[in-house]
């Protein structure tokens, strides 16, 4: 296989995690070349399968079939089906990491939590770890497109599943991660040099003092509205949520981002991915929606009792929130346009990421400022 070496610091992780007591794994320190075709990089699939999994070591690999569920802009989901002695037919995902993806991930947070948010029933159970990724129990389900994020009934049940997902509790600290994230992404983002001219020029229109400057006044803003801090899945997007029609069972998967947060991070940030990847933001749900979102959210039980009150705190910590949102994942764009190999207008997602951001600026701010200044928690930093 030629590649039985470690790549960064993954079996450490999973090391550690083990010691520490916070999942139970089977680990391998072969790594799959995701830069390879599906017809080469099958047998390699096929011999890390064998390597992780005992049972099916002895195994003929005509046995085996190994097919793309997605390729997303970080990783690369494979499905592998394997016959069994037995004649059932066993199927697991093996989730390969993108390159330099560790930049911009804490794959150390990410196995800490898999255990506790499986526990809950969310997401795939993690079966084992290797060189550039994982392996998780396959979801028989199909990921939802941004359209259907507006259906009003997979909302009510994306906002009580994400109520349910913010109650779990990870050990560790619960210090929110946003702006240790964002400084860490400015920090990278504003010291990069490009090798190809039209990037590098391109990069050197960002005024990144402006950026720093939105950064500070909206950390001071978003400070006043103390909103509960919350284990987040940061990372809301359709490819991350997955439905089986026939059960009307939905499924919130795929936790790399996740952290303590704030509560309406999460929720601004997943409003924002009704967008898509096209980041056509006139789809970017109205109040009305929100606040249907909001009341499965609040009371998954009784949604028609939510308050008033309650509705509010929530839409201004949302639209707040969402601002943060965008400058997160623009300057993490940013990091990706120098380190991934992946073929994506990283360096055109960020202006796209950030001109929203100071296209709504005026709007969410004002809003912030006014509910601030109604309930009397100060508020005019900006």
């Amino acid at each position: 296989m030629g590649a039985a070496k470690k790549i960064w610091n993954e079996m450490e992780v999973a090391a550690e995690a083990r010691e520490n007591g916070s999942t139970e794994f089977l680990s391998s320190p072969l790594i799959v070349d995701t830069s390879l075709s599906l017809p080469l990089m099958t047998p390699r699939v096929i011999a890390l399968c064998k390597d992780l999994f005992k049972q099916w070591s002895k195994l003929d690999d005509s046995r085996f079939s190994v097919d793309t569920v997605s390729g997303g802009i970080t990783n690369l989901l494979l499905k592998v089906t394997v016959k069994e002695e037995s004649g059932n037919d066993v199927s697991v995902t093996v989730r390969l990491y993108g390159p330099n993806t560790d930049i911009v991930i804490n794959r150390q947070r990410e196995l800490q939590a898999i255990k506790y948010l499986s526990a809950a029933g969310f997401g795939a159970k993690l079966l084992a770890v290797f060189g550039n990724g994982m392996v998780q129990s396959f979801i028989n389900a199909r990921t939802l497109t941004p359209a259907d994020m507006r259906n009003p009934k997979l909302a009510a049940e994306i906002a009580k599943q994400l109520h349910r997902f913010h109650q779990v509790e990870i050990p560790g600290s619960k210090e929110p991660q946003l702006w240790n994230d964002v400084c860490k992404f400015f920090e990278k983002a504003s010291s990069l040099k490009f090798d190809e001219i039209e990037k590098q020029s391109m990069y050197e229109t960002i005024s990144f003092k402006e950026v720093q400057k939105e950064i500070v006044e909206l950390k001071e803003l978003a400070g006043h509205l103390n909103a509960p801090v919350v284990f987040s899945h940061n990372d809301l997007l359709s490819g991350n949520i997955m439905v089986n029609d026939e059960q009307e069972k939905l499924y919130l998967i795929d936790f790399e981002y996740g952290s303590y947060n704030y509560r309406g991070y999460d929720i601004g940030n997943h409003f924002s991915e009704y967008a898509g990847y096209d980041c056509d933001y006139s789809l970017y749900p109205n109040k009305d929606e929100q606040n249907h979102f909001f009341r499965h959210y609040l009371r998954p039980d009784k949604p028609e009792e939510v308050s008033d009150q309650d509705l509010e705190v929530l839409y201004v910590e949302a639209n707040t929130f969402m601002l943060a949102s965008h400058l997160f994942w623009a300057l993490w764009a940013l990091i990706q346009a120098k380190m991934s190999p992946i073929d994506f207008d990283y360096l055109g997602y960020f202006f796209l990421r950030y001109n929203e951001y100071k296209k709504q600026k005026e709007m969410c701010v004002s809003l912030a400022q006014s509910y601030l200044s109604r309930s009397g928690s100060g508020g005019h930093c900006c």
